[in-house]
């Protein structure tokens, strides 16, 4: 049992990375697609709070923050569970591949941008269901978008799920590419999160 007190009558939840899964799909793409691979990010690690007002769940706000260096990169067990299209069993020299196109110098720079912020700008809705408007910081630009909610288990407990895409060039990322586009990733990344807190 984690909390952070009481605020203006409120309380804080702490979101707990041990019992929470982010899970970030990254798909393969160009003329030449079939030959290479479809990915599954996850963040084992992260910090992340959730503010529930007296005045409930639609006044509340949160954040959350992980490191792209910290990233897991096609864990086996999460690749198994998704089928045929996340099949293909990948080599350690495949995922140091993966890693470096993705994370390196040409993409997303973890080493120069290693943080990603999420941050609650607005919710509206009624329980279970809500829409957040939230601010996403990544490769050192912000952009504001919306995603759904689902939100289960207050007062006592919080339990958060949603999905949404997110397009890396809206944050200034060429995703990657070579001879031309022959062979890629698809600007669209899946993000799919489930986050428990107590």
């Amino acid at each position: 049992y984690s909390t952070l007190g009481k605020a203006g009558g409120g309380r804080v939840f702490t979101l707990d990375p041990s019992q929470s899964t982010i899970r970030i799909y990254v798909f393969r793409g160009g003329r030449a697609a079939t030959a290479g691979h479809n990915h599954v990010l996850s963040a084992p690690r992260f910090l992340g709070f959730f503010y529930l007002p007296a005045a409930g769940a639609a006044n509340g706000r949160f954040d959350l923050v992980f490191r792209l260096d910290q990233l897991e990169i096609d864990n086996p067990k999460h690749r198994a569970a998704l089928g045929s299209s996340f099949s293909s069993v990948l080599t350690p020299e495949d995922i140091k591949g993966a890693r470096e196109h993705m994370l390196g110098q040409h993409n997303l720079q973890a080493d120069k941008f290693p943080f990603v912020r999420v941050h609650s700008l607005r919710i509206t809705g009624e329980s279970p269901k809500f829409a957040a408007e939230v601010q996403i910081e990544m490769h050192g630009q912000q952009h504001a978008m919306w995603i759904p909610l689902g939100v289960e288990g207050l007062p006592e407990h919080l339990v958060v799920a949603g999905s949404f895409v997110l397009r890396q060039t809206d944050f200034g990322v060429q995703p990657y590419s070579v001879f031309g586009g022959f062979l890629a990733v698809q600007d669209e990344l899946v993000i799919d999160f489930k986050l428990l807190g107590d």
